[in-house]
């Protein structure tokens, strides 16, 4: 198996515009362990291990959204609650208003954040008149930084919403991938708590799993932490730390990932396990959409969490077992299979290669169905 697993990683190396990778699978009862890393002979790409640090992106989403459903738990908020119920009305505004003017942002709740179905669009990919997205800017004009309010005024002055929020007890609601989303959660909870964010997943998730390698980006790392595992755009290497920062995402290990999924799924993370259960409980599948840095078509998003699985259309022989995680737009993920109870982690650490994880999982399933 771990043969198999090696020349599937050197598939990986060989993939367009990866210069560096890690993978690492692992059993739910901690039998089997495999990880890899690996670095191109470019000039200008450093050596990395299994143990460097990435930027995980949006993987950050599953922590997002644990705090949230602990809080909820906890009774510090509701998620049927209205997004306006704990942010200032002058702040959100406008959020969601349609060409006629109707104003849909006292409607949103913490639920349609959660499971992208608010219909608001993307802050970082919206192009004002003229001008430039703010991905395109952080790309071409160098580092930046922001704060949630200045991308909440991106979309309030220059966003087009894509449809309004449905009423929660919908059966199958419309979902369209969105960052704003999880950039309002992140203000949700740091009202509710009173607390920065850091603060906030410090007490809830690293402290009590131990999580010593994952860290926001500006945060003082561990005395002993690694350089991170550089971050790319095709041939050109990002040195946003400002840009890193504001986008609010996490620095992590795929050891420290898996552990944390581990604790997600079984609950241990709640004070009562059960929570989990809601966060794929209901799955909607999101909408086609061209974009270089969100997902879309043909995974399916609960309560921060997608999963994932080949239509019947390209599998017609052998369906693909599926998968429940996230990714992230440099190319990073996480997921675990249920049916294999097993657990996989990952980066290629590069932004024109976001796709890479929907590649890359079919293949290792394939590759286990087989084995197993």
């Amino acid at each position: 198996m771990k043969d198999k697993l090696d020349r599937l990683f050197q598939g990986l190396m060989k993939s367009k515009q990866v210069k560096n990778a890690i993978l690492a699978v692992e059993s739910g009862d901690g039998s089997f362990r495999w990880a890899k890393a690996e670095s191109s002979v470019e000039e200008g790409v450093e050596e990395i291990d299994t143990g460097t640090p990435f930027w995980i992106a949006s993987v950050t989403k599953l922590f997002i959204a644990a705090a949230i459903l602990k809080l909820n738990e906890q009774g510090q908020l509701s998620l049927k609650d209205a997004l306006a119920r704990y942010l200032p009305l002058n702040m959100i505004k406008g959020l969601h208003r349609t060409k006629r003017g109707a104003d849909y942002s006292d409607q949103i709740t913490i639920y349609h954040l959660l499971s992208h179905t608010s219909g608001l669009p993307d802050y970082i990919e919206i192009k004002p008149k003229g001008g430039k997205s703010l991905f395109d800017l952080v790309l071409e004009d160098g580092d930046r930084s922001w704060t949630i309010e200045d991308s909440i005024k991106i979309v309030i002055n220059e966003g087009k919403p894509l449809f309004p929020p449905q009423p929660l007890d919908t059966e199958k609601k419309k979902a369209r991938y969105s960052d704003t989303n999880f950039q309002l959660l992140i203000a949700v909870i740091e009202a509710v708590s009173g607390q920065p964010i850091e603060v906030v997943f410090k007490e809830m998730f690293y402290k009590p799993l131990n999580l010593e390698s994952t860290f926001h980006p500006g945060s003082k790392p561990p005395a002993s932490q690694l350089p991170l595992v550089p971050l790319w755009h095709g041939d050109q290497k990002l040195d946003i730390p400002m840009a890193m920062r504001s986008f609010g995402d996490l620095n992590s290990t795929t050891g420290n990932l898996i552990r944390f999924l581990r604790a997600l799924l079984s609950g241990e993370v709640f004070d009562n396990s059960s929570t989990v259960d809601l966060m794929r409980k209901e799955w909607n599948r999101l909408g086609f959409l061209i974009s270089p840095v969100a997902p879309g078509w043909p995974i399916e998003y609960g309560l921060g969490m997608m999963r994932f699985q080949m239509p019947r259309i390209f599998t017609p022989f052998q369906p693909m077992s599926e998968v429940i995680g996230h990714t992230g737009a440099t190319g990073s993920w996480l997921f675990y299979c249920p049916r294999y109870d097993l657990y996989i982690a990952g980066t290629v650490s590069q932004l024109l290669a976001a796709a890479v994880p929907f590649h890359i999982i079919p293949k290792l399933i394939k590759l286990i169905d087989r084995h197993f």
